[in-house]
């Protein structure tokens, strides 16, 4: 039987980390211990490792074992740290479950699988029920909506959040739908916490009655998003919609503008002109260009009563 975790503990600001390496792209762990330390300042709650943000689906298993190993450690039970597991079989998925349980992770987040033959509707239910049932570890359901190779129906996104082992969504999809979905999930099953992972409008789904916040830049953003929550929290949405434009101005000269040019690359070169990070190396080779590094210098000297709180 999987662990428990309190469920407070999983509201509010959490995440989607990008990953620090080395110039010979290995993993930074010292850059591992200040992202770790920056995430606590800003107020962040959690976690969330190997993510798209985080290049777990590009990087090696020995770096993603090792990714959380170093944020476990240097956590020190601080935060709440999720690992993605998503694989395309549930054997696969199970194996990377029990690795993370190992290496000291407290929830398993599966998101659909990034490649899947006869994905029919079925197929896809028996492969999440099983990975879920089976899982050593709590486990997060990361929706992605149609933005994913495999797109989950809607039926089976409903079947899935009603598994007890279910405790966390990340829900991505952009789709009023999915939301619907999910905050009947949790009226059925109140321990289940919802969080909204579009973080150019969180307001929208503070104000429906999500949990948190999973974003992929809340290792530079995570402290407006949590005065942001506040301002929900307290009725006062045209102050929310106020620091969410300041966000998304900010998200917006961090990643290159509406097209999300610069996007990783951007958001590391960041963390590097902050101290956090010592490369913006990556995987995925997100340009940076001449336009982008004057914006994230903007940023870092405009934006510093919110990146440094």
């Amino acid at each position: 039987m999987a662990r428990s975790i309190d469920p407070e503990r999983m509201c509010g600001v959490w995440s989607a980390a990008p990953t620090p390496f080395t110039p010979r792209m290995e993993i930074d762990v010292q850059s591992v211990r200040r992202m770790v330390e920056h995430h606590l300042r800003l107020g962040v709650k959690g976690l969330f490792l190997a993510g798209t943000c985080g290049e777990g689906p590009w990087m090696p298993d020995r770096d993603r074992r090792a990714l959380t190993q170093a944020a476990v450690k240097h956590s020190r039970g601080r935060l709440l740290i999720a690992v993605q597991v998503t694989d395309n079989s549930a054997v696969r998925i199970l194996d990377h479950v029990r690795a993370a349980e190992e290496d000291g992770a407290d929830i398993a987040v599966i998101a659909p699988p990034f490649f899947h033959v006869n994905a029919t509707p079925e197929r896809l239910l028996a492969l999440y029920r099983q990975a879920i049932r089976e899982s050593p570890l709590p486990v997060g359901v990361y929706d992605r909506g149609t933005f994913s190779s495999v797109v989950v129906p809607n039926a089976v996104l409903k079947a899935i959040y009603a598994e007890k082992n279910v405790v966390l969504a990340k829900d991505s999809s952009m789709d009023p739908g999915r939301r619907d979905i999910a905050l009947a999930a949790r009226r059925k099953r109140p321990m289940l916490r919802l969080l909204n992972g579009y973080e150019f409008n969180c307001v929208d789904y503070l104000a429906a009655g999500y949990d948190g916040l999973l974003l992929g830049g809340g290792v530079f953003n995570g402290y407006l998003a949590g005065q942001i929550m506040q301002a929900v929290a307290a009725g006062d949405l045209r102050l929310a919609e106020r620091l969410q434009r300041r966000m998304n101005r900010m998200m917006y000269a961090v990643y290159g503008g509406k097209k999300l040019t610069c996007w990783l690359s951007g958001e590391k070169r960041l963390l590097v002109e902050m101290g956090v990070f010592s490369t913006w190396r990556s995987y995925l080779e997100y340009p940076l260009t001449e336009t982008c590094i004057r914006a994230i210098k903007r940023v870092a000297q405009q934006d510093a009563d919110v990146l440094f709180p």
